[in-house]
């Protein structure tokens, strides 16, 4: 590891920390109800969809409520692009693309997934990116966030038989927090050089044909929203996405900045800030330590390279950018895949094996270090609920997590959000090797073929959506089999959370005893990540053995 690759995860990290603190106050006030300098405009809004910001909804309304709007979202973006062609705002004439393609598309952005199985500036038209896909970048970030907010009202709740409006809690979203910061954002990655334009694709003298569009306000929503849909099918690694290794580090910023700020809008909320710092210590706690271990692989030259007379002295730069470097490029496919967000600024095929093996298990975690907008952190409490039980029965008594009990039901809920995204991830990939509609879009054999396809499930089971190049998705198959482990990844777990915080608001607040479990601590803490560990390698090993772990003794002994 070189003095920059320190330097810049140092620098990352702690750029992180100071910004978790006040964007997460800003957000616990927004959610509260005490920031609203658009309070008409707001209450005229509801009006008109008929509902009220006093007007609570049980979660199984809440839940109800979330699921319309997202089915609604995604017949939009399906029909978007299977009638672009007849559209304004396609300069470029493109036509409809398949119908088992615009099924993927338009799942992958209302799940939030944004795996894209095309090439953005040879396949949508502009009317399609924006009105479809940006769109869907906001609201379906905004909905994780929604069904957050309705957990943390769950947990706080004294005995109350609702967990809010999933309108109001839409609409404070994506008006109050995604639109600004997404508006500042665009206008500096402008500044920086990213595009933003409506006019046509530009043809040189030579006949090279130069993509160009409305970019910039794309891109900064889908990193900010934790999406990752590319304008450009290079998506980050595109000088006119991501010009400099300014607008790298920012965008690595932004990635992480809404999920690790929602830790301390948790702990405000609950009115215990210490909750909050104890989550973000789990993740942390997670989250370096992998971090360390794939740029520390990427900095290393690789022998096989440098046996064919390349010069390593950068390290493994195969797939990199040299704007960015071996550990700009690490640093990015870590801090992409610990979130649901998939962009990417190098090719996660080229990676060294275990430098591989790190986006992979981070997806298959869970994502919940740091995880998506909102799904990340209800994520991490469902494995908080998980080791609250597993310590209550280790002391015989009945577990509790912020002063209310965890029995059977809030278990099964919790387990089942974890477990969903796990099955669906390897039942897909085991239908996918032993199928011939499967295995023919498999670039490379053995090892490094099941390992794009692992990763291609886990990525959209775990609505992360970036993809380890060489396995050929754009098929029938693929197309379909993907879209319906998103759909399943997303769903299903949001259901759950829900459930869980309808439970809970039900329950009278337990006093703190001698014998309750503080879930503040260190202890809690190692526990915690204790939990995540375990389960994530009790699921996954044995296909990563089958994976990179094999691929890996095969490198080094070659």
């Amino acid at each position: 590891m070189n003095g920059y690759g320190w330097a810049l995860m140092v620098a990352y990290v702690v750029v992180l920390v100071a910004i978790t603190k006040p964007l997460g106050a800003y957000m616990a006030r927004v959610y509260e109800g005490e920031f609203r300098p658009l309070r008409r405009f707001e209450n005229l809004v509801y009006r008109l969809i008929g509902t009220r910001e006093d007007e609570e909804m049980s979660w199984i309304t809440y839940a109800g409520a979330m699921l319309l709007f997202n089915m609604a979202g995604l017949l939009v973006v399906y029909l978007l692009q299977r009638l672009q062609g007849h559209l304004p705002l396609n300069p470029q004439a493109m036509t409809p693309p398949d119908p088992h393609l615009a099924w993927n598309t338009a799942t992958s952005f209302a799940t939030n997934t944004n795996w894209q199985s095309y090439g953005g500036e040879s396949t949508l038209s502009y009317a399609s990116q924006m009105l479809g896909l940006a769109v869907q970048n906001f609201v379906s970030a905004a909905s994780g966030m929604a069904v957050l907010i309705a957990l943390i009202r769950g947990l706080r709740s004294k005995q109350a038989s609702t967990i809010g409006n999933f309108w109001v809690d839409m609409f404070r979203g994506t008006v109050y927090v995604l639109m600004p910061i997404s508006f500042v954002f665009a206008l500096f990655l402008v500044a920086q050089g990213t595009v933003q334009t409506f006019a046509g694709y530009v043809t040189t003298q030579s006949g090279q044909v130069i993509a160009l569009g409305p970019a910039a306000s794309q891109i900064a929503i889908k990193d900010l929203g934790t999406n990752g849909g590319g304008f450009f099918n290079a998506n980050s690694a595109h000088p006119f996405e991501n010009p400099t290794p300014l607008t790298n580090f920012v965008i690595m910023l932004s990635i992480l900045a809404i999920p690790a700020a929602l830790t301390y809008t948790f702990g405000k909320m609950v009115k215990d800030t210490r909750q909050g710092w104890a989550v973000l210590a789990a993740m942390f706690a997670i989250f370096l330590p992998l971090l360390w271990l794939c740029v520390s692989q990427e900095v290393q030259p690789n022998h096989m390279l440098a046996s064919l007379g390349l010069d390593q002295h950068l390290g493994n730069m195969e797939g990199k950018e040299m704007r960015f470097g071996a550990p700009g490029s690490a640093l990015y496919a870590t801090v992409t895949t610990c979130a649901s967000n998939g962009s990417v600024n190098a090719m996660h095929d080229s990676f060294t094996p275990l430098g591989g093996l790190v986006p992979m298990w981070l997806m298959q975690l869970g994502e919940i270090v740091f995880g998506g907008v909102g799904s990340g952190l209800y994520g991490m409490l469902m494995f908080a609920v998980v080791a609250v039980f597993v310590a209550g029965l280790m002391v015989g008594r009945t577990p509790e997590y912020l002063g209310k009990k965890i029995e059977a039901y809030e278990m099964k809920m919790a387990s089942l959000t974890i477990l969903f995204p796990a099955a669906a991830v390897l039942v897909f990939t085991a239908i996918a090797v032993v199928l011939e509609s499967g295995t023919k879009g498999m670039a490379n054999p053995g090892a490094h073929g099941f390992s794009e396809v692992l990763y291609a499930y886990s990525s959209a089971s775990n609505n992360n959506g970036s993809a380890f190049a060489g396995l050929t998705a754009a098929t029938p198959f693929y197309d379909t089999t993907l879209g319906l482990a998103m759909f399943l990844g997303r769903f299903p777990a949001k259901i759950f959370a829900l459930a869980i915080a309808g439970s809970l608001a039900k329950k009278k607040l337990v006093p703190a005893s001698s014998g309750t479990l503080p879930t503040h601590t260190p202890l809690f803490v190692g526990m915690l990540v204790g939990v995540v560990i375990i389960v994530g390698a009790l699921t996954f090993i044995p296909a990563l053995a089958l994976g990179p772990l094999v691929e890996h003794l095969a490198w080094k002994s070659s």
